[in-house]
């Protein structure tokens, strides 16, 4: 799963990475193109400029030759004859508004000139950046033929690594349904507790109460021995006897329980009230007291009981909590409790399997 996840990750990255070269070799080409339409664009209007200033001068020559002629024919005209005051007046003022008008014309050919040189210079700085943008873009065309090269590599890779995950991710598939089928036959063994506890309830009914998960039977360290004390008690026995030969009963006796019944344990618990090491001798002491008074038992020949129980003593190590909170007269107790065979390895092989 991390080799698929990380070669999809790859594949991402080239092809975000050829998306990103794409986008900025598209951004050049409008660039170029704009800078291209905006140079056609002032070349025109310079045409165009230059134009009007030839057709401006070619009508200033031309009333520069009238003038001339006229000039010429005024004089000959003085030489030949005498003008009046307010002829001559109105000949000066038409010369003094002509010569105004060429100053005028001279002017805005002045200024003209200055933008023409103008936009000529900036038509040279347009060109220049022109190039430039076709040097980057002729560069990047090429590394962006070098990543296509090489993300084609590497798209062969990938699927030389996809058809290899493939292969394993079918063992995989057939590695899981096979463990699948061996956990189905486990959950089946370890089915027979469950089986085998709801056959005791059914047998026992009401006479007896059984704990509903483990099976066991239980009874409470203050009806059974003193306080601080391992001598069970002579009011206890009748009530221990009873409810044991009625427990172990239904077990020796049903035809299903008795081929898996491996041990019969006798476990003393106490509260966690003083140290451990006390509590440990007298919890042990106290399930031995009980086993011995059971041993004395004619059920227990009956049925040859005795190879099949132990007694052990748990201290405070599985006491009763009830909402977090140590529940000391539950935690005081005698646990009688049947061990199936293979119950503890198929105990442990059923924890693995749920956390998997």
């Amino acid at each position: 799963m991390f080799r698929e996840k990380s070669t999809q990750e790859e594949s991402n990255f080239w092809i975000s990475y050829a998306d990103l070269m794409a986008g900025l070799l598209f951004v050049f080409i409008l660039l170029v193109g704009a800078i291209v339409s905006k140079s056609i664009i002032l070349k025109l209007d310079l045409h165009a400029k230059e134009f009007k200033l030839s057709q401006t001068e070619k009508d200033l020559i031309s009333k520069q030759e009238k003038l001339v002629l006229l000039t010429s024919d005024i004089e000959n005209k003085k030489s030949k004859l005498i003008l009046r005051d307010d002829e001559i007046k109105k000949l000066n003022k038409l010369l003094l508004e002509i010569n105004t008008k060429n100053d005028q014309l001279n002017g805005k050919i002045v200024i003209v000139q200055n933008l023409l040189d103008t936009e000529k210079s900036k038509n040279i700085k347009n060109e220049k950046s022109l190039r430039d943008y076709q040097d980057k873009v002729v560069i990047l065309s090429n590394q962006l033929t070098d990543t296509n090269s090489t993300l084609k590599l590497k798209d062969e890779e990938l699927l030389k690594l996809l058809n290899a995950l493939d292969e394993k991710e079918t063992q995989y598939d057939k590695i899981v349904a096979a463990l699948q089928k061996q956990k189905a036959q486990i959950k089946s063994l370890t089915g027979i507790k469950i089986k085998v506890i709801a056959m005791l309830k059914d047998e026992l009914g009401d006479k007896i109460t059984i704990d509903p998960k483990s099976g066991s039977l239980k009874f409470s360290s203050n009806i059974l021995f003193d306080v601080s004390s391992a001598e069970l008690k002579e009011e206890a026995k009748t009530e221990l006897k009873t409810a044991f030969e009625e427990y172990i009963g239904a077990l020796v006796t049903n035809d299903f329980i008795k081929p898996h019944l491996d041990k019969i344990v006798i476990e003393g618990h106490t509260d966690s009230d003083g140290g451990y090491l006390y509590n440990l001798d007298l919890s042990q002491k106290r399930a031995f007291a009980v086993m011995n008074y059971l041993l004395t038992l004619d059920l227990i020949e009956k049925y040859n009981i005795k190879p099949l129980m132990t007694a052990s003593g748990r201290a405070f190590i599985d006491a009763i909590q009830t909402n977090g909170i140590e529940d000391k007269n539950a935690s005081r107790r005698i646990e009688i409790q049947f061990r199936l065979k293979n119950d503890d390895a198929m105990h442990e092989i059923e924890k693995v399997l749920d956390a998997q």
